[in-house]
Protein backbone atom coordinates (compact mmCIF):
# COMPACT_ATOMS: atom_id res chain seq x y z
CA UNK A 1 0.00 0.00 0.00
CA UNK A 2 1.65 3.42 -1.27
CA UNK A 3 1.63 6.94 0.77
CA UNK A 4 -1.70 7.82 -1.51
CA UNK A 5 -3.61 4.49 -0.61
CA UNK A 6 -2.62 4.78 3.19
CA UNK A 7 -4.03 8.79 3.21
CA UNK A 8 -6.93 7.24 1.88
CA UNK A 9 -7.46 4.59 4.10
CA UNK A 10 -7.17 6.55 6.94
CA UNK A 11 -9.09 9.35 6.19
CA UNK A 12 -11.97 6.70 5.56
CA UNK A 13 -11.62 5.16 9.31
CA UNK A 14 -11.60 9.02 10.53
CA UNK A 15 -14.87 9.56 9.03
CA UNK A 16 -16.15 6.41 9.66
CA UNK A 17 -15.05 6.88 13.68
CA UNK A 18 -16.56 10.43 13.65
CA UNK A 19 -20.09 9.02 12.52
CA UNK A 20 -19.79 6.80 15.72
CA UNK A 21 -19.03 9.84 17.47
CA UNK A 22 -21.85 11.95 16.79
CA UNK A 23 -23.71 8.47 16.98
CA UNK A 24 -22.86 8.49 20.63
CA UNK A 25 -23.50 12.22 21.32
CA UNK A 26 -26.74 11.25 20.57
CA UNK A 27 -26.97 8.39 22.95
CA UNK A 28 -25.66 10.35 25.75
CA UNK A 29 -28.18 12.85 24.78
CA UNK A 30 -30.99 10.18 25.58
CA UNK A 31 -29.52 8.49 28.11
CA UNK A 32 -29.30 11.48 29.81
CA UNK A 33 -32.97 12.86 29.36
CA UNK A 34 -34.21 8.96 29.89
CA UNK A 35 -32.27 8.90 33.53
CA UNK A 36 -33.49 12.25 34.66
CA UNK A 37 -37.17 11.06 33.95
CA UNK A 38 -36.47 7.52 35.59
CA UNK A 39 -35.35 9.01 38.62
CA UNK A 40 -38.30 11.55 39.05
CA UNK A 41 -40.39 8.60 38.46
CA UNK A 42 -38.68 6.39 41.02
CA UNK A 43 -38.60 9.35 43.24
CA UNK A 44 -42.77 8.75 43.92
CA UNK A 45 -42.22 4.86 44.48
CA UNK A 46 -39.78 5.55 46.92
CA UNK A 47 -36.42 7.21 47.59
CA UNK A 48 -34.28 4.09 47.83
CA UNK A 49 -35.32 3.53 44.34
CA UNK A 50 -34.56 6.75 43.28
CA UNK A 51 -31.24 6.99 44.88
CA UNK A 52 -30.01 3.67 43.22
CA UNK A 53 -31.01 4.31 39.61
CA UNK A 54 -29.44 7.89 40.43
CA UNK A 55 -25.84 6.09 41.33
CA UNK A 56 -26.29 3.61 38.41
CA UNK A 57 -27.15 6.53 35.79
CA UNK A 58 -23.73 8.25 36.47
CA UNK A 59 -21.86 5.23 36.82
CA UNK A 60 -23.01 4.36 33.31
CA UNK A 61 -23.01 8.04 32.02
CA UNK A 62 -19.13 8.29 33.19
CA UNK A 63 -18.54 4.95 31.25
CA UNK A 64 -20.24 6.50 27.93
CA UNK A 65 -17.95 9.95 28.61
CA UNK A 66 -14.96 7.56 28.77
CA UNK A 67 -16.24 5.77 25.68
CA UNK A 68 -16.81 8.69 23.65
CA UNK A 69 -13.43 9.85 24.25
CA UNK A 70 -12.03 7.21 23.09
CA UNK A 71 -13.18 7.44 20.46
CA UNK A 72 -12.59 10.90 19.58
CA UNK A 73 -9.24 10.30 20.11
CA UNK A 74 -9.02 7.37 17.69
CA UNK A 75 -10.69 10.09 15.12
CA UNK A 76 -7.85 12.38 15.75
CA UNK A 77 -5.24 9.49 15.07
CA UNK A 78 -6.05 8.45 12.30
CA UNK A 79 -6.30 12.55 10.79
CA UNK A 80 -2.87 12.48 11.86
CA UNK A 81 -2.03 9.46 10.36
CA UNK A 82 -3.42 10.37 7.21
CA UNK A 83 -1.12 13.54 7.47
CA UNK A 84 1.50 11.96 7.93
CA UNK A 85 1.20 10.24 4.63
CA UNK A 86 0.19 13.36 2.98
CA UNK A 87 3.33 14.81 4.02
CA UNK A 88 5.37 11.40 3.17
CA UNK A 89 3.74 11.32 -0.52
CA UNK A 90 4.69 15.49 -0.35
CA UNK A 91 8.17 14.80 0.56
CA UNK A 92 8.83 11.99 -2.59
CA UNK A 93 7.75 14.65 -4.85
CA UNK A 94 10.59 16.67 -3.06
CA UNK A 95 7.74 18.81 -1.26
CA UNK A 96 9.11 18.77 2.17
CA UNK A 97 8.69 22.65 3.55
CA UNK A 98 5.70 21.11 6.05
CA UNK A 99 8.79 19.50 8.41
CA UNK A 100 11.10 21.41 10.76
CA UNK A 101 13.76 22.97 9.43
CA UNK A 102 16.14 23.05 12.20
CA UNK A 103 17.45 26.41 11.24
CA UNK A 104 17.96 26.92 15.33
CA UNK A 105 21.22 24.46 15.16
CA UNK A 106 22.61 26.78 11.97
CA UNK A 107 25.99 27.91 12.92
CA UNK A 108 28.17 29.84 10.54
CA UNK A 109 31.65 29.06 12.64
CA UNK A 110 30.71 24.94 12.46
CA UNK A 111 33.57 23.06 9.67
CA UNK A 112 30.77 22.30 7.15
CA UNK A 113 27.07 22.65 7.84
CA UNK A 114 26.69 26.37 6.36
CA UNK A 115 28.29 25.50 3.23
CA UNK A 116 26.35 22.25 2.88
CA UNK A 117 22.67 23.76 3.37
CA UNK A 118 22.71 21.17 6.41
CA UNK A 119 19.85 22.97 8.26
CA UNK A 120 17.60 25.88 7.33
CA UNK A 121 14.48 26.13 4.53
CA UNK A 122 15.19 23.18 1.88
CA UNK A 123 18.04 21.71 3.79
CA UNK A 124 19.62 18.32 4.19
CA UNK A 125 17.69 18.57 7.73
CA UNK A 126 14.74 19.32 6.41
CA UNK A 127 14.87 16.85 3.88
CA UNK A 128 15.85 13.66 6.94
CA UNK A 129 13.76 15.17 9.44
CA UNK A 130 11.03 13.28 10.90
CA UNK A 131 11.37 14.10 14.48
CA UNK A 132 8.28 15.13 17.01
CA UNK A 133 10.37 15.58 20.16
CA UNK A 134 12.90 17.98 20.94
CA UNK A 135 15.39 15.75 21.91
CA UNK A 136 14.68 13.82 18.59
CA UNK A 137 15.84 17.08 16.46
CA UNK A 138 18.82 17.74 18.66
CA UNK A 139 20.17 14.41 18.32
CA UNK A 140 19.52 14.11 14.87
CA UNK A 141 21.03 17.59 14.37
CA UNK A 142 24.14 15.66 16.74
CA UNK A 143 24.47 12.87 13.94
CA UNK A 144 24.54 15.65 11.29
CA UNK A 145 27.10 17.96 12.88
CA UNK A 146 29.17 15.03 14.37
CA UNK A 147 30.76 11.75 12.78
CA UNK A 148 30.25 9.11 14.53
CA UNK A 149 32.73 6.11 14.68
CA UNK A 150 32.97 3.44 12.57
CA UNK A 151 31.38 0.86 15.35
CA UNK A 152 28.39 3.33 15.85
CA UNK A 153 27.63 3.97 12.28
CA UNK A 154 27.82 0.59 11.60
CA UNK A 155 25.31 -0.13 14.39
CA UNK A 156 22.95 2.58 13.34
CA UNK A 157 22.96 1.52 9.96
CA UNK A 158 21.63 -2.45 11.04
CA UNK A 159 19.40 -0.30 13.08
CA UNK A 160 17.85 1.86 10.28
CA UNK A 161 17.19 -0.94 8.48
CA UNK A 162 15.46 -2.78 10.74
CA UNK A 163 13.00 0.63 11.54
CA UNK A 164 12.67 0.98 7.87
CA UNK A 165 9.96 -2.27 7.60
CA UNK A 166 8.45 -0.99 10.56
CA UNK A 167 6.54 1.56 8.81
CA UNK A 168 2.99 1.17 10.42
CA UNK A 169 4.69 1.45 13.82
CA UNK A 170 6.56 4.30 12.62
CA UNK A 171 3.93 5.89 11.47
CA UNK A 172 1.84 5.49 14.63
CA UNK A 173 4.89 6.56 16.57
CA UNK A 174 5.06 9.88 14.13
CA UNK A 175 1.57 10.40 14.58
CA UNK A 176 1.23 10.08 18.39
CA UNK A 177 4.20 12.59 18.34
CA UNK A 178 2.28 15.19 16.19
CA UNK A 179 -0.89 14.83 18.79
CA UNK A 180 1.27 17.98 20.42
CA UNK A 181 3.24 20.52 19.74
CA UNK A 182 6.47 20.32 21.69
CA UNK A 183 9.22 23.30 22.92
CA UNK A 184 12.49 22.55 24.38
CA UNK A 185 11.61 25.46 27.08
CA UNK A 186 9.72 22.68 28.82
CA UNK A 187 12.42 20.25 29.08
CA UNK A 188 14.70 23.33 30.47
CA UNK A 189 11.90 24.20 32.91
CA UNK A 190 11.53 20.72 34.21
CA UNK A 191 14.99 19.70 34.28
CA UNK A 192 15.40 23.12 36.72
CA UNK A 193 12.91 21.80 38.77
CA UNK A 194 14.33 18.52 38.98
CA UNK A 195 17.10 20.09 40.41
CA UNK A 196 15.43 21.83 43.44
CA UNK A 197 16.10 20.87 46.84
CA UNK A 198 12.71 19.03 47.76
CA UNK A 199 10.97 21.11 50.47
CA UNK A 200 8.02 19.03 51.68
CA UNK A 201 9.55 15.63 50.72
CA UNK A 202 12.71 15.61 52.58
CA UNK A 203 11.07 17.59 56.35
CA UNK A 204 9.79 14.61 58.34
CA UNK A 205 7.69 17.32 60.21
CA UNK A 206 5.93 18.37 57.57
CA UNK A 207 5.20 14.79 56.16
CA UNK A 208 3.07 14.31 59.22
CA UNK A 209 1.47 17.39 58.81
CA UNK A 210 0.48 16.16 55.73
CA UNK A 211 -1.45 13.38 57.33
CA UNK A 212 -2.87 14.86 60.97
CA UNK A 213 -3.80 18.12 59.63
CA UNK A 214 -6.33 16.66 57.06
CA UNK A 215 -7.73 14.66 60.24
CA UNK A 216 -7.69 17.39 62.77
CA UNK A 217 -9.89 19.62 60.35
CA UNK A 218 -12.49 17.00 59.26
CA UNK A 219 -13.06 15.98 62.86
CA UNK A 220 -13.10 19.86 63.90
CA UNK A 221 -15.73 20.09 61.22
CA UNK A 222 -17.77 17.23 62.57
CA UNK A 223 -17.95 18.71 65.49
CA UNK A 224 -18.31 22.28 64.81
CA UNK A 225 -21.08 22.89 62.19
CA UNK A 226 -23.67 20.96 64.11
CA UNK A 227 -22.61 22.54 67.29
CA UNK A 228 -20.96 25.97 67.14
CA UNK A 229 -20.82 29.32 65.48
CA UNK A 230 -19.87 29.48 61.98
CA UNK A 231 -16.93 31.35 62.99
CA UNK A 232 -15.25 28.40 64.97
CA UNK A 233 -14.78 27.07 61.59
CA UNK A 234 -11.53 29.04 61.83
CA UNK A 235 -10.19 26.91 64.37
CA UNK A 236 -10.44 23.45 62.02
CA UNK A 237 -8.42 25.21 58.78
CA UNK A 238 -6.56 27.41 60.69
CA UNK A 239 -3.34 25.38 61.14
CA UNK A 240 -3.80 24.23 57.46
CA UNK A 241 -4.12 28.17 56.10
CA UNK A 242 -0.82 28.64 58.20
CA UNK A 243 0.97 26.34 56.80
CA UNK A 244 0.35 26.66 52.89
CA UNK A 245 1.02 30.44 53.30
CA UNK A 246 4.32 29.55 54.85
CA UNK A 247 5.36 27.20 51.63
CA UNK A 248 3.18 29.70 49.18
CA UNK A 249 6.08 31.31 47.53
CA UNK A 250 8.33 27.55 47.16
CA UNK A 251 4.73 25.57 45.38
CA UNK A 252 4.25 28.97 43.00
CA UNK A 253 8.01 27.83 42.13
CA UNK A 254 7.30 24.69 41.91
CA UNK A 255 4.24 25.15 39.26
CA UNK A 256 6.27 27.70 37.53
CA UNK A 257 9.05 25.07 36.48
CA UNK A 258 6.56 22.68 35.90
CA UNK A 259 3.13 24.54 34.95
CA UNK A 260 3.20 23.51 31.35
CA UNK A 261 4.34 20.01 31.45
CA UNK A 262 1.59 17.66 32.55
CA UNK A 263 0.14 17.49 28.60
CA UNK A 264 3.63 16.60 26.79
CA UNK A 265 5.07 14.69 29.50
CA UNK A 266 1.63 12.38 28.80
CA UNK A 267 2.33 13.02 25.05
CA UNK A 268 6.10 11.13 26.31
CA UNK A 269 4.53 8.51 28.13
CA UNK A 270 2.92 7.37 25.21
CA UNK A 271 5.54 7.68 22.76
CA UNK A 272 7.76 5.67 25.14
CA UNK A 273 4.88 3.11 25.51
CA UNK A 274 5.23 2.41 21.99
CA UNK A 275 8.83 1.60 22.26
CA UNK A 276 8.27 -0.21 25.42
CA UNK A 277 5.91 -2.88 23.51
CA UNK A 278 8.15 -2.84 19.83
CA UNK A 279 9.85 -6.40 19.03
CA UNK A 280 13.30 -5.69 18.01
CA UNK A 281 16.27 -7.86 17.35
CA UNK A 282 19.06 -5.45 16.48
CA UNK A 283 21.58 -4.63 19.44
CA UNK A 284 21.69 -0.76 19.30
CA UNK A 285 17.66 -0.38 18.97
CA UNK A 286 17.46 -3.48 22.22
CA UNK A 287 19.54 -1.06 24.07
CA UNK A 288 17.69 1.73 23.95
CA UNK A 289 14.57 -0.32 24.90
CA UNK A 290 16.36 -1.32 27.77
CA UNK A 291 16.32 2.39 28.91
CA UNK A 292 12.96 2.27 29.19
CA UNK A 293 12.52 -0.96 30.63
CA UNK A 294 15.13 -0.42 33.42
CA UNK A 295 15.67 -2.69 36.65
CA UNK A 296 15.27 -1.54 40.12
CA UNK A 297 11.92 0.81 39.71
CA UNK A 298 8.65 0.11 40.53
CA UNK A 299 7.61 0.28 36.81
CA UNK A 300 8.76 0.97 33.36
CA UNK A 301 9.31 4.40 32.30
CA UNK A 302 6.22 5.43 30.42
CA UNK A 303 4.00 4.52 33.77
CA UNK A 304 6.73 6.33 35.73
CA UNK A 305 5.87 9.39 33.21
CA UNK A 306 2.14 9.28 33.30
CA UNK A 307 2.54 8.99 37.27
CA UNK A 308 4.22 12.12 36.91
CA UNK A 309 1.65 14.05 34.54
CA UNK A 310 -1.56 12.88 36.60
CA UNK A 311 0.90 14.13 39.39
CA UNK A 312 0.99 17.43 38.07
CA UNK A 313 -2.65 17.35 36.54
CA UNK A 314 -3.51 17.16 40.26
CA UNK A 315 -1.56 20.02 41.36
CA UNK A 316 -2.89 22.35 38.59
CA UNK A 317 -6.24 21.79 40.27
CA UNK A 318 -5.58 24.68 42.29
CA UNK A 319 -6.86 26.90 39.38
CA UNK A 320 -10.24 25.66 40.27
CA UNK A 321 -12.49 28.07 41.96
CA UNK A 322 -13.14 24.74 44.67
CA UNK A 323 -9.81 24.23 45.42
CA UNK A 324 -9.71 26.41 48.23
CA UNK A 325 -11.95 23.79 49.76
CA UNK A 326 -9.55 21.19 49.34
CA UNK A 327 -6.80 23.41 50.09
CA UNK A 328 -8.18 24.48 53.75
CA UNK A 329 -9.13 20.73 54.71
CA UNK A 330 -6.68 18.64 52.58
CA UNK A 331 -3.65 20.35 52.21
CA UNK A 332 -4.13 19.61 48.55
CA UNK A 333 -1.31 21.59 47.00
CA UNK A 334 1.36 20.24 49.93
CA UNK A 335 0.06 16.67 49.13
CA UNK A 336 0.52 16.65 45.59
CA UNK A 337 4.08 18.77 45.77
CA UNK A 338 5.01 15.89 47.79
CA UNK A 339 3.75 13.03 45.97
CA UNK A 340 6.24 14.82 43.19
CA UNK A 341 8.73 15.28 45.35
CA UNK A 342 8.26 11.36 45.68
CA UNK A 343 8.26 11.07 42.60
CA UNK A 344 11.64 13.21 41.93
CA UNK A 345 13.96 11.05 44.42
CA UNK A 346 12.82 8.00 42.63
CA UNK A 347 13.68 9.03 39.36
CA UNK A 348 15.65 11.90 39.16
CA UNK A 349 18.70 10.11 38.13
CA UNK A 350 17.00 8.33 35.34
CA UNK A 351 14.53 11.40 33.77
CA UNK A 352 17.49 12.57 31.72
CA UNK A 353 18.26 8.83 30.49
CA UNK A 354 14.98 8.24 29.25
CA UNK A 355 14.63 11.88 27.17
CA UNK A 356 18.03 10.71 25.44
CA UNK A 357 17.06 7.29 24.64
CA UNK A 358 13.59 8.74 23.27
CA UNK A 359 15.58 11.24 21.19
CA UNK A 360 17.73 8.40 19.84
CA UNK A 361 14.78 6.56 18.56
CA UNK A 362 13.42 9.35 17.15
CA UNK A 363 16.40 10.50 15.36
CA UNK A 364 16.38 6.67 13.77
CA UNK A 365 13.07 6.61 12.75
CA UNK A 366 14.26 10.14 10.72
CA UNK A 367 16.55 7.49 8.83
CA UNK A 368 14.68 5.10 8.81
CA UNK A 369 12.23 7.07 6.93
CA UNK A 370 14.76 8.54 4.52
CA UNK A 371 16.02 4.53 3.82
CA UNK A 372 12.09 3.71 3.18
CA UNK A 373 11.73 6.61 0.90
CA UNK A 374 14.77 5.68 -1.22
CA UNK A 375 15.45 2.30 -1.13
CA UNK A 376 17.73 2.60 -4.37
CA UNK A 377 20.30 4.57 -1.90
CA UNK A 378 23.40 2.67 -0.65
CA UNK A 379 24.63 2.22 3.27
CA UNK A 380 28.28 3.41 2.70
CA UNK A 381 30.83 0.78 3.49
CA UNK A 382 33.53 2.45 6.18
CA UNK A 383 36.74 1.33 5.99
CA UNK A 384 40.76 2.07 7.28
CA UNK A 385 42.44 2.45 4.09
CA UNK A 386 42.95 5.95 2.42
CA UNK A 387 40.63 5.56 -0.57
CA UNK A 388 36.91 7.51 -1.20
CA UNK A 389 35.35 5.21 -3.87
CA UNK A 390 31.79 6.60 -5.33
CA UNK A 391 29.56 5.60 -8.01
CA UNK A 392 26.75 7.66 -9.51
CA UNK A 393 27.20 9.87 -6.37
CA UNK A 394 24.48 12.72 -6.77
CA UNK A 395 22.92 15.30 -4.55
CA UNK A 396 20.16 14.28 -2.36
CA UNK A 397 18.23 17.50 -2.65
CA UNK A 398 18.00 17.26 -6.47
CA UNK A 399 14.88 15.34 -7.57
CA UNK A 400 16.20 11.92 -9.54
CA UNK A 401 14.85 12.86 -12.45
CA UNK A 402 17.21 15.71 -13.10
CA UNK A 403 20.13 14.22 -10.55
CA UNK A 404 23.18 13.31 -12.39
CA UNK A 405 25.72 10.77 -10.86
CA UNK A 406 29.21 10.95 -10.92
CA UNK A 407 32.15 8.39 -9.89
CA UNK A 408 35.27 9.40 -8.05
CA UNK A 409 37.84 7.47 -6.93
CA UNK A 410 40.87 9.15 -4.54
CA UNK A 411 42.92 9.15 -1.75
CA UNK A 412 41.58 10.28 1.29
CA UNK A 413 45.26 11.16 2.02
CA UNK A 414 48.11 13.96 0.43
CA UNK A 415 45.90 14.67 -2.51
CA UNK A 416 43.58 16.60 -4.21
CA UNK A 417 41.44 17.12 -7.13
CA UNK A 418 41.55 20.61 -9.04
CA UNK A 419 38.29 20.71 -10.25
CA UNK A 420 37.68 23.71 -13.41
CA UNK A 421 34.49 24.32 -15.45
CA UNK A 422 32.63 27.43 -16.77
CA UNK A 423 29.99 29.05 -14.66
CA UNK A 424 26.59 27.15 -13.99
CA UNK A 425 28.67 24.05 -14.82
CA UNK A 426 27.84 22.09 -11.49
CA UNK A 427 31.29 22.44 -9.34
CA UNK A 428 29.94 24.14 -6.56
CA UNK A 429 26.67 21.59 -6.37
CA UNK A 430 29.34 18.38 -6.81
CA UNK A 431 31.21 19.79 -3.88
CA UNK A 432 28.11 20.58 -1.72
CA UNK A 433 26.92 16.37 -3.07
CA UNK A 434 30.29 14.64 -2.21
CA UNK A 435 30.19 16.97 1.18
CA UNK A 436 26.98 16.38 2.20
CA UNK A 437 27.23 12.57 0.72
CA UNK A 438 30.26 12.21 3.10
CA UNK A 439 28.52 13.29 6.53
CA UNK A 440 25.31 11.38 5.82
CA UNK A 441 27.72 8.42 5.22
CA UNK A 442 28.83 9.10 8.97
CA UNK A 443 25.53 9.51 10.45
CA UNK A 444 24.76 5.61 9.85
CA UNK A 445 21.74 6.94 7.08
CA UNK A 446 22.15 5.91 3.13
CA UNK A 447 24.05 7.85 0.65
CA UNK A 448 22.61 8.95 -2.77
CA UNK A 449 24.58 6.79 -4.54
CA UNK A 450 24.74 3.56 -5.92
CA UNK A 451 27.97 2.61 -3.82
CA UNK A 452 30.31 4.13 -1.59
CA UNK A 453 33.16 3.32 0.23
CA UNK A 454 35.36 5.77 2.57
CA UNK A 455 37.90 5.92 5.67
CA UNK A 456 36.39 8.38 9.09
CA UNK A 457 36.76 11.69 7.64
CA UNK A 458 36.12 15.32 8.98
CA UNK A 459 34.91 17.37 6.55
CA UNK A 460 35.94 20.68 6.54
CA UNK A 461 34.12 23.46 3.76
CA UNK A 462 35.49 26.92 2.48
CA UNK A 463 32.00 27.70 0.23
CA UNK A 464 30.98 30.70 1.23
CA UNK A 465 32.30 33.45 3.40
CA UNK A 466 30.31 36.84 4.20
CA UNK A 467 31.32 40.09 5.94
CA UNK A 468 30.53 40.56 9.42
CA UNK A 469 29.76 44.07 10.45
CA UNK A 470 30.07 43.20 13.89
CA UNK A 471 32.93 42.67 13.86
CA UNK A 472 34.34 44.98 10.96
CA UNK A 473 35.50 42.27 9.03
CA UNK A 474 35.29 42.10 4.91
CA UNK A 475 34.58 38.99 3.39
CA UNK A 476 38.32 38.54 2.41
CA UNK A 477 39.43 38.41 5.71
CA UNK A 478 36.50 36.53 6.90
CA UNK A 479 37.89 33.91 4.24
CA UNK A 480 41.15 34.11 5.45
CA UNK A 481 39.86 33.26 9.11
CA UNK A 482 38.15 30.47 7.65
CA UNK A 483 41.34 28.90 5.71
CA UNK A 484 43.16 29.54 9.13
CA UNK A 485 41.01 27.44 10.93
CA UNK A 486 41.14 24.83 7.98
CA UNK A 487 44.96 24.65 8.48
CA UNK A 488 44.82 24.49 12.33
CA UNK A 489 42.47 21.68 11.68
CA UNK A 490 44.39 19.93 9.10
CA UNK A 491 47.65 20.72 11.34
CA UNK A 492 46.05 19.25 14.64
CA UNK A 493 45.07 15.43 12.65
CA UNK A 494 48.21 15.26 10.88
CA UNK A 495 49.14 11.55 10.59
CA UNK A 496 45.69 10.74 12.62
CA UNK A 497 42.66 9.04 12.18
CA UNK A 498 40.45 10.73 10.37
CA UNK A 499 41.90 12.80 8.74
CA UNK A 500 40.55 16.74 7.10
CA UNK A 501 38.64 16.34 3.89
CA UNK A 502 38.17 19.49 2.13
CA UNK A 503 35.85 21.27 -0.27
CA UNK A 504 37.10 24.59 -1.10
CA UNK A 505 35.66 26.25 -4.12
CA UNK A 506 36.99 29.95 -5.33
CA UNK A 507 39.23 30.32 -2.83
CA UNK A 508 40.31 34.01 -2.23
CA UNK A 509 38.26 35.22 -4.47
CA UNK A 510 37.96 39.04 -2.67
CA UNK A 511 41.35 40.03 -3.71
CA UNK A 512 43.30 40.70 -6.98
CA UNK A 513 44.18 37.68 -9.47
CA UNK A 514 47.37 37.79 -9.34
CA UNK A 515 47.73 37.68 -5.18
CA UNK A 516 44.69 35.31 -5.69
CA UNK A 517 47.00 32.91 -7.77
CA UNK A 518 49.41 32.99 -5.42
CA UNK A 519 47.89 32.44 -2.54
CA UNK A 520 45.92 29.60 -3.50
CA UNK A 521 48.85 27.82 -5.13
CA UNK A 522 50.74 28.41 -1.57
CA UNK A 523 47.44 27.28 0.50
CA UNK A 524 47.15 23.98 -1.75
CA UNK A 525 50.87 22.99 -0.85
CA UNK A 526 50.66 23.63 2.60
CA UNK A 527 47.79 21.32 2.53
CA UNK A 528 49.28 18.59 1.21
CA UNK A 529 52.82 19.00 3.21
CA UNK A 530 50.19 18.14 6.33
CA UNK A 531 48.96 15.36 4.42
CA UNK A 532 45.22 16.28 4.02
CA UNK A 533 42.90 15.78 0.71
CA UNK A 534 39.87 17.42 -1.06
CA UNK A 535 38.56 19.15 -3.80
CA UNK A 536 39.44 22.91 -4.86
CA UNK A 537 36.68 24.55 -7.29
CA UNK A 538 38.59 27.18 -9.60
CA UNK A 539 38.24 29.55 -12.24
CA UNK A 540 41.95 30.10 -12.05
CA UNK A 541 43.05 28.00 -15.25
CA UNK A 542 46.99 28.49 -14.32
CA UNK A 543 46.94 26.42 -10.80
CA UNK A 544 45.75 23.26 -13.41
CA UNK A 545 49.84 23.57 -14.22
CA UNK A 546 50.47 22.32 -10.47
CA UNK A 547 49.53 18.55 -11.83
CA UNK A 548 52.30 17.98 -13.73
CA UNK A 549 54.91 19.95 -10.50
CA UNK A 550 53.76 17.26 -8.39
CA UNK A 551 52.27 13.80 -10.05
CA UNK A 552 50.10 11.80 -8.45
CA UNK A 553 49.45 14.59 -5.38
CA UNK A 554 47.11 16.40 -7.71
CA UNK A 555 44.89 15.88 -10.49
CA UNK A 556 43.12 18.08 -12.99
CA UNK A 557 39.29 17.71 -13.08
CA UNK A 558 36.59 19.45 -15.48
CA UNK A 559 33.35 20.03 -15.78
CA UNK A 560 32.34 21.17 -19.32
CA UNK A 561 29.12 23.32 -21.32
CA UNK A 562 28.67 22.96 -24.78
CA UNK A 563 27.86 25.82 -26.81
CA UNK A 564 25.98 25.92 -29.91
CA UNK A 565 24.40 29.22 -31.35
CA UNK A 566 24.70 30.70 -28.13
CA UNK A 567 22.63 27.97 -25.92
CA UNK A 568 24.26 26.48 -23.34
CA UNK A 569 24.05 22.53 -23.01
CA UNK A 570 25.32 21.36 -19.55
CA UNK A 571 26.12 17.44 -18.50
CA UNK A 572 27.15 18.07 -14.88
CA UNK A 573 29.45 15.09 -15.38
CA UNK A 574 33.09 15.05 -14.15
CA UNK A 575 35.79 14.16 -16.92
CA UNK A 576 39.87 14.17 -16.37
CA UNK A 577 41.59 17.15 -17.55
CA UNK A 578 41.19 21.08 -17.91
CA UNK A 579 38.37 22.91 -18.84
CA UNK A 580 38.22 24.24 -22.35
CA UNK A 581 35.01 25.53 -22.56
CA UNK A 582 33.84 29.55 -21.64
CA UNK A 583 30.32 30.81 -21.12
CA UNK A 584 30.29 34.18 -19.53
CA UNK A 585 30.21 36.47 -22.20
CA UNK A 586 26.96 34.41 -23.54
CA UNK A 587 25.43 34.89 -20.01
CA UNK A 588 26.44 38.45 -20.36
CA UNK A 589 24.31 38.93 -23.46
CA UNK A 590 21.49 37.15 -22.10
CA UNK A 591 20.55 39.77 -19.61
CA UNK A 592 21.14 42.25 -21.53
CA UNK A 593 24.78 43.40 -21.03
CA UNK A 594 26.95 44.57 -24.05
CA UNK A 595 30.57 43.25 -24.40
Amino acid sequence: MNYQERNKHHLEQADSLKKRYNLLSLGRLLFFVLAIGFIIFLAQQHWSFALSWALLSIASFLWMVKRHRKVQEAEQHHRLLALVNQQEQAALEYRFADFADGAAFANPEHPYSSDLDLFGPHSIFQFCNRTVTVSGSQQLAKYLEHPAAPELIHARQVAVQELATLLDWRQHFRAYGLAQTDEVQYQLSLQKWLQEPSFVYNRPWMRWALVLLPIWAIAALIVILPNYPLLLVLVAVLPAALLLRQTFAQVNLTIEHTAKAETWLLRYAVLIQQIENLEVKTELLQKQQQSFLHAGAQYGASKAIRRLSYCLSQLNVRNNPFAIVLNLVGVWDLQWVYQLEKWKAEYQTQLPGWFAALGELDALCSLANLHYNQPDWAFPMLHTEAVLQAQNLGHPLIPASRRVGNNLSMATQQHIKLLTGSNMAGKSTWLRALGVNIVLAQTGAPVCATALSLPPLLVFTGMRTQDDLSASASSFYAELYRLRALLDQVIGQQGQSPSVFFLLDEILKGTNSRDRHQGSRGLMLQLLRYESAGFVATHDLELTAMEAENPGLIQNLCMEVSIEEDELYFDYTLKPGISQSFNASVLMRRVGIGI
